[in-house]
């Protein structure tokens, strides 16, 4: 017995000492093991090589929403069909679909993207703000098991990807001279400048038909003021004299001869020293982040020399007033003189801009007054009844014009690119009558005038030596309504000029106020009824009014066209636009 069981002793010490079969035997314990591990790898390395596909699929599609932000949520989905993703299901913003074996979820929102650099990366994108720049695209899908399936559920693979896309043009609003009177337009801007002017229609009108490159301009002026290794907003942030802005403006390449010299000629006579901040004259957008001599890709930024002229003499103009002296200049009226307010325009709307959707640009408010003396010619109206003097006491004033940047679109390419623009013309109000106003309030367009009955004409009644006859009118057009204008590749190109009317004036301003004029008889205290007198006074009185309606109305016009306004119009022109490259920020 003793000697069986230390032989089974042994026996076990043998086999344990014995290393012959141990790999067979472990290999035996462990390969169920290894092979559930590898399955396990394979499937994690699955499934981030989808998770790779499924994000190079959602940059793609937010880079497509982005450059067809119109229509981003089609984009995407034609995108993911593309790329072999067919069973979507679209998500809409604070709702939660959960994916379901082969059918994804997708969710598109549209918003805005700011690239500026003090902002947090992760704040630069705002779900649903106007107007829209970028795209946020998300992808919820079920990852595929190829060997876990049957102990787990399939992951949710979730990818974003963020686009932007900045279209952008160049536009402006203002003045569209067709046709110049030489004498206004050098006494007006004369005053505005300071000094004497004294161009020739030929002159002006070489200024009309000019264009100066706005970049080009920049430069000059940069030159002026001696700032180098800066931007083109660097440069706009600083301020300048007329006399330093016509100067640049002489200097810019390509303008002919007589459009340079007549610039040099205005510099030159320029005294009014005031400095205007060249941002109120000039917005580049995101063009202004360049540095000078560079030139933004596709895009021509232009500007008609004659426009952007009187839109800086404007703002040059220190008192906000000018009065202009026209003497017996206009045809039918012994003497003529003018006042005129303009007013500061409006913060961070320019007269010219480069922008995205939404930028908005502004002529500046302006009033005129105007009294002028008609001459009389033969002044016995029968009855003893002599007319002695007939005056037109005319007051304009004619709201900002504005031009709203609201759609930028390439359908099929640069080629077809559409520009549209949302233009609201100034409304128009005249008073024939006195205004109340002072100086100081006359250039406070914070205010309402106040007008008051005029001295619109002097009598002699037999031995009666004076009689003034006085009334008042009032005139407006009101009807203000944005009017949307489209620029094609081709307006663009040829740098139209488009108008919008508040509505069509089948009447000239002065007549309409002439012929609603209401006129009383003062006696200056004789206390006698002169009443019957107005049968005989008021249609000489209106003949000759009427008689020169229409050199006022060409007047009134070419004041306020070479100020960069019209009644009741806005001219707006795009002189470059981009659709932008769609690219990804996040």
């Amino acid at each position: 017995m003793r000697k069986r069981a230390g032989g089974l002793m042994g026996a076990t010490r043998r086999l344990i000492a014995d290393r012959r079969g141990n790999f067979a035997v472990m290999t035996a314990l462990c390969t169920p093991v290894a092979l559930v591990l590898t399955a396990f790898a394979v499937d994690e390395g699955s499934l981030y090589n989808e998770r790779r596909a499924a994000q190079s699929i959602v940059d793609l599609a937010a880079i497509t929403a982005a450059a067809h932000i119109n229509n981003a949520e089609q984009a995407v989905l034609t995108t993911l069909k593309d790329n072999g993703i067919t069973s979507v299901a679209v998500q809409q913003q604070g709702v939660d679909i959960a994916p379901t074996g082969s059918k994804a979820v997708v969710q598109v929102v549209p918003g805005r993207y700011s690239a500026i650099s003090s902002i947090a990366a992760g704040s630069r994108f705002e779900a649903g703000k106007l107007p829209y720049n970028a795209v946020q695209v998300s992808l919820k899908k079920q990852g595929t098991l190829y060997f876990a399936a049957s102990m787990m559920t399939p992951p949710v693979i979730g990818t974003t990807a963020t686009a932007s896309a900045q279209p952008e043009a160049a536009f402006s609003v203002g003045s569209r001279l067709a046709s110049v009177n030489g004498g206004i337009l050098n006494a007006l801007l004369g005053g505005l400048l300071g000094g004497n002017i004294s161009l020739s229609v030929m002159d002006y009108n070489s200024l009309i038909s000019a264009d100066v490159d706005v970049l080009s301009f920049t430069d000059a002026l940069a030159t002026q003021l001696h700032l180098t290794g800066v931007t083109y907003s660097d440069v706009l942030t600083s301020k300048a004299t007329i006399g330093q802005i016509a100067t640049a403006m002489a200097n810019v390449p390509g303008l002919d001869r007589t459009a340079k010299l007549a610039l040099q000629t205005m510099a030159s006579s320029a005294t009014n020293n005031v400095k205007i901040p060249l941002s109120h004259l000039v917005d580049l957008g995101s063009v202004g982040s360049l540095g000078l001599g560079q030139k933004p890709a596709g895009l021509s930024v232009d500007a008609s020399a004659m426009s952007m002229l009187s839109a800086a003499a404007a703002l040059a103009n220190g008192t906000n007033q000018v009065s202009v002296n026209l003497g017996a200049t206009i045809p039918g009226l012994t003497s003529t003189t003018l006042q005129i307010a303009i007013g500061e325009p409006m913060q961070n709307s320019p007269w010219l801009a480069v922008g995205e959707m939404g930028t908005v640009v502004r002529t500046a408010q302006t009033r005129i007054k105007l009294n002028a003396s008609v001459t009389v010619g033969t002044s016995n109206l029968g009855g003893g009844i002599k007319l002695l003097a007939v005056n037109l006491p005319l007051n304009v004033e004619v709201a900002y014009a504005e031009a709203k940047l609201t759609d930028i679109s390439c359908p099929t390419g640069p080629s077809s690119i559409k520009v549209s623009i949302a233009a609201q013309p100034g409304v128009v109000e005249a008073h024939l009558a006195n205004s109340n106003s002072n100086a100081s309030g006359f250039a406070d367009f914070t205010q309402p005038q106040s007008f008051s009955n005029a001295d619109i004409a002097d009598l002699k009644l037999l031995l009666i030596p004076l009689l003034q006859v006085t009334g008042s009118s009032a005139f407006s057009v009101t009807n203000m309504t944005p009017t949307n204008l489209t620029f094609s590749a081709t307006d663009i190109a040829n740098k139209a000029v488009k108008t919008v009317s508040t509505k069509n004036l089948t009447q000239s301003l002065t007549t309409s106020l002439v012929n609603d004029l209401s006129l009383t008889v003062n006696a200056l205290g004789l206390g006698i009824d002169v009443t019957a007198l107005l049968g005989t006074v008021k249609p000489a009185v209106t003949t000759l009014l009427n008689g020169v309606t229409a050199p006022v109305d060409n007047l009134v016009y070419n004041v306020l066209a070479a100020l960069g306004v019209h009644v009741g119009e806005a001219d707006v022109r795009v002189t470059g636009a981009v659709c932008g490259r769609s690219v990804l920020v996040q």
